[in-house]
């Protein structure tokens, strides 16, 4: 443990002692070596961010968790700080307040978004009557709702006849995403549903075909392709959406497709491409049986995480509401 700590003392002390001699060599701090260096974009912005919050500075490492009234008045004290003259780099202090208004937005998006998962669904708030009822009428537009209290809703992937229940997990985040996607994505929701309620197989290669035993393949005949409950699905999806955001996996994302601040339309953007990008891996993995759903989620849970890893990686998913945010 001693030598541990001894280790990491040494090697941080190290590494302030190179960015001295490199600000020497250069002319530059670490923050203008970043800018100019680093295209616009999660690579930047994060590098950004690693290097305030690793500042021996108590004003630089705060300077991520400022109110977004505060980051001009922040971007001059940084530059002051490091004494730059903001007249002979005036990119530098566009290219800052850029990187904080990602940083600071990603984390009151954050905030933002757990607030709505606190939030239970209230049966007795009429705008969350509104919404729901507003879920079924994009869902099924042709199929009128008999009564607030039926089976019907089973019918959109709800488990019991009051879908109040069902959002207790994710509470009123789940609502909201799934009618921004319904709202938003119409025809893609409503097929999504379709095919969850009448699965299809996935097409099988020729190459598996000849990889089957003949049991296999009589087996594989008669077997039926699985379904799942598509609300219930959407309320799991927002909850894995919501974990990528609080880990911090979306900040590659969010940093590649918000110029700015990141907002909760775009966290919505983000369910949408997840909730369809799911359906489509859960017919590749033509699962058994419902069953399998945890095996089949954390594995598309790991591709994801997997894709994000890449700081040029955008989750640019092709659906008509995502073509504003895209084009800003």
């Amino acid at each position: 443990m001693f030598v541990q700590v001894c280790l990491y003392f040494y090697c941080k002390c190290l590494w302030r002692c190179l960015k001295f001699v490199v600000r020497k060599l250069t002319g530059q701090c670490e923050l203008q070596r970043i800018c100019y260096n680093t295209k616009p974009g999660a690579a930047r912005t994060m590098k950004i961010e690693a290097s305030l919050k690793g500042s021996k500075s108590k004003r630089l490492q705060t300077s991520v968790s400022v109110h977004p009234d505060a980051i001009e008045k922040t971007i001059d004290d940084i530059m002051e700080l490091k004494r730059i003259n903001p007249d002979i780099n005036p990119q530098l202090g566009v290219s800052l307040q850029a990187c904080l208004l990602q940083i600071v937005g990603y984390r009151n998006l954050i905030a933002e978004v757990e607030k709505l998962r606190r939030e239970p669904y209230d049966s007795d708030n009429p705008q969350h009557e509104e919404m729901l009822l507003k879920l079924w009428k994009c869902l099924k537009p042709n199929s009128p709702l008999k009564a607030r209290i039926s089976k019907q809703w089973c019918e959109i992937g709800f488990q019991g006849d009051d879908p109040k229940t069902d959002f207790r997990g994710m509470g009123l985040l789940g609502l909201y995403n799934l009618v921004y996607f319904a709202e938003w994505d119409t025809e893609i929701a409503q097929q999504v549903l379709s095919d969850s309620l009448q699965p299809k197989y996935r097409e099988v290669t020729k190459k598996e075909l000849s990889q089957f035993s003949k049991a296999e393949w009589e087996k594989k005949k008669f077997d039926k392709a699985i379904g799942y409950s598509f609300a219930i699905v959407g309320i799991n999806i927002t909850d894995l959406a919501y974990n990528l955001l609080v880990s911090g996996a979306l900040k590659t994302h969010f940093y590649n497709v918000a110029p700015e601040a990141p907002t909760l339309t775009h966290f919505q953007q983000t369910f949408c491409y997840l909730m369809h990008e799911f359906h489509k891996f859960w017919i590749e993995e033509d699962p058994l049986d419902i069953m399998e759903f945890n095996r089949v989620r954390e594995k598309f849970h790991k591709r994801i995480l997997k894709q994000l890893q890449n700081p040029e990686m955008a989750l640019c998913p092709h659906f008509a509401a995502s073509e504003s945010l895209i084009n800003m």
